[in-house]
């Protein structure tokens, strides 16, 4: 009886619209971030294979591209131009980075400084010369720096000092489109170093004090060490901005004189200028694995430890 009464018992069945609704749950996510692929893989990943593809041809823009191998890295490798190109974004990031760095680390500290009156102000001011258009400061720089007409040169005329030929000699143009860089970008790296900066618990910089270390040793031994992440973080961005640097040199220097300012990203151009792209295309991967190489070794470097 028992067992007739167990087999007319209603059984339980899952619905349908449960089943349905756990299938919207499990592909909700992917639907989310549908829209970030699609855009990722269209701005992306195709115009970097198309890139990939094109610097092992040669193409003018219009027509069939010609397959030519490794024929455009070759060239570049024993180009000249591509040398000196990439020896003057050396020179360029030796002038710029560690000088900045260095100052953006003095700076952080000095507005971290609760006494310092009207931070908000200062790091408003910091940050104006980054969301400046770039291309509005070199035409002021062109000015300011001109040999004959410049208030620089006007300033040393008053000093008794003869003029600097400031833009137009392969001494003085490289420090000229350096101290360019830093006036634009370094209020951007005082912003980044302050919140690293401001991250440090002050409870380690309290027990310094009771051990009696000065403010020199707790920057080198507390600050520096603790902020090694934020360091890392604004060496690798500025070594990409460095190596991509061409407005600069474009507006200011036209990549002169003798081609003492044409930096990597200046010399990349000017294969797109004459719309050998397939050669740019090669140029272009080239300086992607050298900045690689370099921001990987940065890493290594200033990596932090647990």
């Amino acid at each position: 009886m028992s067992a007739i009464q167990a087999d007319r018992s209603p059984q339980v069945t899952v619905p349908r619209r449960t089943s349905r609704s756990s299938l919207q749950r499990r592909l909700a996510p992917y639907l989310f971030v549908l829209p970030f692929i699609a855009i990722f893989a269209a701005f992306s990943v195709y115009p970097m294979v198309f890139t990939l593809r094109l610097s092992f041809t040669s193409w003018r823009g219009s027509g069939a591209a010609e397959w030519v191998g490794w024929g455009n890295y070759t060239y570049l490798l024993a180009n000249e131009g591509f040398w000196n190109s990439m020896a003057n974004s050396a020179v360029m990031w030796v002038l710029i980075v560690p000088v900045q760095i260095v100052l953006g680390t003095l700076v952080a500290v000095l507005l971290d400084n609760a006494r310092v009156r009207l931070r908000g102000f200062y790091r408003v001011a910091f940050l104006v010369p980054f969301v400046t258009p770039l291309v509005a400061v070199a035409q002021i720089w062109v000015v300011v720096f001109d040999q004959d007409y410049g208030a620089v040169n006007s300033l040393l005329n008053l000093l008794g000092l003869p003029d600097v030929a400031w833009l137009t000699t392969s001494l003085w143009a490289k420090p000229t489109l350096a101290l360019l860089f830093l006036w634009k970008t370094t209020g951007f790296i005082v912003i980044i170093l302050l919140s690293g900066l401001q991250s440090i618990d002050d409870s380690v910089y309290e027990a310094a004090d009771l051990d009696g270390a000065s403010r020199a040793r707790q920057l080198w031994s507390i600050t520096v060490p603790l902020m090694r992440r934020s360091l890392m973080f604004a060496v690798v961005l500025q070594t990409l901005a460095v190596f991509q640097m061409f407005a600069e040199p474009y507006v200011v220097t036209k990549g002169g004189p003798y081609s003492s300012t044409t930096t990597a990203g200046l010399f990349l151009y000017e294969h797109i200028n004459r719309a050998d792209l397939g050669t740019g295309a090669a140029n272009s991967f080239i300086l992607v694995i050298v900045v690689m190489a370099l921001s990987l070794l940065f890493v290594r470097l200033l990596r932090s430890e647990d």
